[in-house]
């Protein structure tokens, strides 16, 4: 039983099915949960967001997910968002996370780890927030120079095959080496990668 059942989960998502079968199963698991077809309908609803976090699609008509978070973030509601898409869009993901984002999910979205994001977005912390980061295992992790570049990469934003170009390699072994470097830093998707990268990359820390 969630430690937060008593907590309002916002979805917002344009594809009523997706919002109908998200709506289910967190229902089921104990949530309260309120659904909009669109960002707009979420911001002039003012919903109460205190003991609250926001299930959002990345990609809708109209204003997407990126543009509600910084909405958000003008208006000064520092929310929880669990960002949610088909596409796995590497620049758009790195935007997110660096906004502040708990996670991201790719569609279908597997039930298990739906939750276990909910749970830690509502305990205000980050993917990152495991013993791998508390160790410093990062900085103890030697990564090769390829490796180097494409984590400075992926946390820039950039495309994988912008990255294959830099390094005269193909996108495939971008993909082979971004899967060795979540390995290495011990990270469980993209998000995590992210948030345990950026800081060493802003740093300049050498690997």
């Amino acid at each position: 039983m969630s430690d937060h059942v008593d907590a309002v989960v916002h979805v917002v998502d344009d594809d009523p099915t997706i919002c109908t079968a998200l709506t289910r199963l967190l229902t089921h698991a104990g949530y309260t949960v309120k659904s909009y077809p669109a960002a707009g309908d979420f911001l002039v609803s003012t919903p109460d967001t205190s003991k609250a976090c926001l299930l959002l699609d990345l990609e809708m008509p109209g204003p997407g997910g990126l543009d509600l978070q910084r909405a958000l973030h003008k208006l000064g509601n520092e929310m929880p968002i669990v960002f949610i898409s088909a596409h796995h869009d590497i620049p758009k993901t790195v935007m997110a996370i660096k906004a502040g984002a708990s996670d991201f999910l790719l569609k279908p979205i597997d039930s298990q780890a739906l939750l276990a994001a909910i749970e830690t977005a509502l305990a205000g912390a980050t993917p990152s927030s495991s013993p791998a980061v508390a160790d410093d295992q990062p900085l103890k992790t030697a990564l090769s120079s390829r490796e180097q570049v494409v984590l400075r990469g992926i946390v820039a934003g950039r495309l994988n095959k912008q990255i294959a170009a830099e390094l005269a390699v193909s996108e495939r072994t971008v993909k082979t080496c971004r899967a060795d470097l979540m390995n290495k830093l011990h990270a469980h998707s993209l998000a995590e990668l992210v948030i345990l990268a950026e800081p060493l990359v802003r740093m300049q820390v050498p690997f």
